[in-house]
């Protein structure tokens, strides 16, 4: 968003789009029911929404760890012995990729609890919970602050590198969709967000500052996190693991069945 945000361009772009801020689920949501024209959006909202268009370039994505998605378990109780799973209620599509991930595991009708993303809270009601975003950033911080605190052990698994240990596909979190007509995207668009994305990368540093003064985190763990945990481009790579994302979760029912429109990187 950096090119909406920061001179010079973020004046002539508030001339072209009028920028509203919500959680991702409800982006999709808006975009489903016609009252937005383009969102950043759950990958798995083009399942339930299959007449979305993708914009190309731009994704939020991880080829390795990416320390924002997280399986927190105990350590006494295995993968496939996990009796119930309190899912952080931000994402469907990284519940998605989890409960692929449990069939994997041999554990595929592990029930999934709906609760707040609190690390503690979830880990009185279930074996396991699943933080997203900020939340599980904060958890890795203060892991060995809360062993010390409660003693108890526990075991993160970070649920991109586990989907890329066990498919070796990218772990494709979000993209820009669009309701755009005509069956293709502007062309004009897809620049003003590729270009966007560019000097965005262009401006870690200024990014790095911004947000160490809005979150409890080093500099330097926001620094990797935006420099190596997360992939944008929406390269071939990611494009084949958003149609390996869809052909699994279709396979075993956790999706319903969507084939990615046609896009080159």
């Amino acid at each position: 968003m950096w090119d909406f945000e920061h001179a010079p361009l973020n004046a002539p772009l508030a001339l072209r789009y009028r920028i509203d801020r919500m959680s991702p689920a409800e982006c999709a949501a808006r975009l489903g029911s016609g009252r937005a024209d383009i969102g950043l959006i759950p990958i798995a909202a083009l399942a339930s929404n299959p007449g979305l268009l993708v914009v190309p370039g731009c994704t939020i994505a991880s080829k390795g760890r990416v320390r924002s998605l997280l399986l927190v378990r105990r350590a006494n109780r295995p993968l496939a012995a996990l009796r119930t799973v309190a899912a952080d209620t931000a994402s469907r599509t990284t519940v998605a990729y989890a409960r692929i991930l449990f069939h994997k595991w041999e554990n595929p009708t592990v029930p999934f609890v709906p609760l707040a993303a609190d690390l503690d809270v979830m880990l009185d009601r279930a074996d396991g919970a699943i933080l997203i975003g900020d939340p599980a950033l904060l958890a890795l911080e203060e892991r060995a602050n809360r062993f010390e605190r409660t003693g108890e052990e526990l075991v993160y698994h970070d649920l991109a590198e586990e989907w890329r240990n066990l498919t070796g596909l990218p772990f494709v979190s979000a993209v820009w969709g669009s309701t755009a007509c005509g069956g293709f995207v502007d062309e004009r668009i897809a620049a003003d967000f590729n270009q966007s994305r560019i000097h965005g990368q262009e401006n870690i540093p200024a990014l790095v500052a911004e947000w160490a003064a809005k979150l409890p985190l080093p500099e330097q763990t926001i620094h990797a996190y935006l420099t190596t945990n997360i992939h944008y481009c929406l390269d071939e790579e990611c494009l084949e693991g958003m149609r390996g994302f869809f052909r699994m979760a279709a396979e075993l029912g956790v999706l319903p069945a969507y084939r990615l429109p046609g896009l080159t990187a």
